[in-house]
């Protein structure tokens, strides 16, 4: 059972290792209004942490679907400067980001795809010159998810509201290594150490490209930018702090190069698109692009995510995760990316992290795209490893080295 001492601990583990706040530096919160009173102990712990201020972004489902009811679409495209301004002007302060995730799964299931694509697109691409703050790690940023109630009838709707509800908070506090009388700073300490010696055993190796069976039919080879570089656990700002964008995370993850990608990817878990459930889905891919697909349901909002931009029907990251994950070791079909995608390996449709190229956070659009790195609006990930999934890592010289077998890492 979760206790209030361990959301206490929750929200201690996000300021002082998630985003690492710094004294005297703007904090800026992401939370849904049922998810008020963790954010108040989010609030307090980053200002005993020294936070110079803490703004809470309040979001609630419910307003966002009148919204795209009653709004026509020429209103919801036009975003105003003031949303621009008040962004960059946390960035120019050095905020650091902390999202709180407890989201229905398909919450926004009902509402018209084209008004949400065409919202979303709007936003994007006004905000498109201030997303290298989190993409480049330039400041700290954290996701991290709490429990509620809609989202646990959705995992478990098999059991009652109050043991849904229960279940769903241990499985959470358990995969996010928080209990009653740890000190989960250490263990995460730890378990950045372990996924940062598996990342430099394949950089060691410096593959030219991976190729991934399994059992639902997926056959892909998937290569790698020339100077890639794995990364795994926490990342740090060029000021030199060290943070942990992703709670929980288990994945080493790398660049594509955007048309080195060819074969079949069969999804192993559904995925969350916008608030619309996209569920037993395949891509082929050809150079990179994807150019067949198919899903027994959420057809349509596969097809806008692929259709989103130029940049959305390529592959911008390919992560390795265990199968023996704790994630995946629970049983659990969370129904949210953050969760489900480090229960098993997963690409990413869209945007390339510029971090996973030598010297990417430091070059301009043009030079990554010169690299091989993809750029989109977007950065969708979905999931495809299995318990019996083989990956090889293949060398410039055709050597092949095994890297997973049934699921695991093999070194």
């Amino acid at each position: 059972m979760v206790t209030e001492r361990m959301y206490e601990k929750l929200a201690e583990l996000v300021v002082r290792k998630g985003v690492n706040v710094q004294k005297d530096q703007p904090v800026v919160i992401n939370a849904y209004v049922h998810d008020a009173p963790f954010a108040r102990l989010v609030v307090q712990k980053a200002y005993e942490a020294g936070a110079r201020t803490v703004t809470v972004e309040w979001r609630d489902t419910e307003l966002m679907k009148m919204a795209f009811r009653y709004v026509a679409t020429e209103v919801l495209t036009d975003i105003p400067q003031w949303q621009y301004d008040k962004m960059k002007d946390q960035h120019d302060k050095g905020a650091c980001y902390v999202t709180i995730v407890s989201e229905k799964p398909g919450a926004l299931a009902d509402v018209d795809g084209e008004k949400l694509a065409a919202a979303n697109r709007a936003t994007f691409t006004k905000m498109a010159d201030l997303i290298p703050y989190t993409m480049n790690n330039v400041g700290q940023w954290c996701v991290i998810g709490v429990p509620s109630v809609d989202w646990a009838k959705a995992v478990f709707p098999e059991l009652p509201e109050d043991e849904a509800f229960e279940r769903l908070g241990d499985a959470i506090f358990a995969v996010t290594r928080v209990t009653e009388d740890n000190d989960p700073i250490a263990e995460w300490n730890a378990h950045d150490q372990e996924l940062i010696a598996h990342c430099d055993k394949l950089n060691g190796y410096d593959f030219k490209k991976l190729r991934f069976t399994s059992g639902l039919g997926t056959d892909v080879e998937v290569e790698l930018v020339r100077d890639h570089v794995w990364v795994g656990g926490g990342a740090t700002t060029p000021g030199g702090v060290y943070f942990d964008p992703n709670m929980p995370t288990e994945e080493c993850f790398c660049m594509p190069l955007k048309t080195g990608v060819n074969g079949t990817v069969y999804a192993s878990k559904p995925l969350d698109y916008k608030g619309r459930l996209i569920d037993k889905f395949w891509l082929r891919f050809e150079d990179g692009k994807a150019v067949d697909f198919g899903a027994e349901k959420g057809q349509e909002a596969l097809a806008e995510l692929i259709g989103f931009d130029e940049g959305s029907c390529y592959l911008g990251e390919v992560a390795l995760v265990p199968y023996d994950s704790p994630i995946s070791q629970s049983g659990i079909l969370f129904f949210n990316t953050l969760y489900d995608e480090n229960a098993a390996c997963h690409l990413a449709l869209g945007r390339a992290y510029p971090e996973n190229l030598k010297g990417g956070t430091e070059m301009s659009p043009e030079e990554l795209a010169a690299h091989g790195a993809n750029s989109s609006m977007e950065h969708v990930d979905f999931m495809f490893g299995t318990a019996d999934m083989s990956v090889d890592g293949i060398r410039e010289d055709g050597t092949v080295v095994p890297v997973f077998r049934n699921g695991n890492f093999v070194f």
